[in-house]
């Protein structure tokens, strides 16, 4: 069932090809939307099926993917060296970025996160959400030809690299980095995932090429779905980290060592050696 499938779906696509087949290449197209509903409407998801999903399958689509994480990387670095730049040369810019309760308490030398540590287990609910609001919205904004997502890592960079250079600007670096570091090196990948999910979006719809432009989108659709679907279990382990972990009083070494595990262990998963994924 399976290879007939997979040779419908060719010969749909050759089918597709040719203006004088539209009435056959409709009928075709029926038969395999019946046959997709049978074959896969008995898979059921499953913590098994998910465990999978992100073992086997993830790190292909990842690396299929890649050259749009790599843009979305480019662009955040870009945006984020600008905004250092331009606030170690002007310190006043970082007022255009952070609001004067921040630039208040780095004037006193203390940290704005002190207070997450009283209301850990809400707080931590609260950056889960904050999260993956940002990301989802990151990748939907390729929906607007890439655009929107574009917008999203330029203010992401922008902020980081100004918050960076504030901090350096009142001798925090310290306890900036080492606040970020252990929830950092699976939140910031993560939204750089999503910002190369959002720009695989736009692609297929300012590049179709040979396809249809509704099909360049439907599948340009599916494999940034996909892409951004692992980041799902890396915010959530990052918000509790930001949480719990992060503003605690844990040592400067302890923070930095967790953050540069989770990182190496994030890129052992996302470029190991795979086949192909299963589609």
């Amino acid at each position: 069932m399976a290879l007939l499938y997979r040779q419908v779906a060719a010969d749909l696509s050759v089918l597709r090809q040719d203006t004088t087949a539209r009435t056959y290449a409709l009928h075709v197209n029926q038969l395999l939307a019946r046959a997709h509903h049978i074959i896969y409407s008995g898979r059921k998801t499953n913590l098994m099926t998910v465990f999978r999903f992100l073992r086997d399958d993830y790190p292909a689509i990842f690396q299929r993917q890649f050259g749009y994480v790599a843009a979305s990387l480019l662009v955040t670095v870009a945006w984020g060296l600008l905004g250092a730049a331009l606030t170690s040369a002007r310190p006043e810019f970082m007022r255009h970025f952070v609001g004067p309760e921040m630039i208040a308490t780095m004037e006193r030398h203390e940290m704005w996160t002190h207070s997450i540590v009283s209301v850990a287990p809400m707080e931590s609910s609260a950056i889960m959400t904050n999260n993956l609001t940002v990301s989802f919205i990151t990748f939907a904004g390729g929906i607007v030809f890439g655009l929107g997502t574009f917008w999203n890592l330029f203010v992401n960079g922008m902020m980081l690299g100004v918050i960076g250079a504030a901090c350096h600007h009142y001798a925090m670096s310290l306890q900036l980095w080492s606040f970020v570091a252990a929830h950092g090196s699976l939140e910031l990948p993560s939204i750089i995932i999503a910002g190369g999910a959002g720009f695989r979006l736009g692609h297929a719809m300012l590049f179709p090429g040979a396809l249809p432009w509704r099909e360049s989108v439907s599948r340009g659709g599916i494999e940034a779905t996909q892409l951004v679907s692992g980041i799902i279990p890396l915010l959530v382990i990052a918000g509790t980290l930001e949480g719990f972990f992060s503003p605690s009083q844990a040592p400067v070494w302890l923070k930095f060592t967790v953050g540069g595990v989770l990182f190496v262990l994030l890129n052992l998963w996302l470029f190991r050696p795979m086949k192909a994924a299963r589609l």
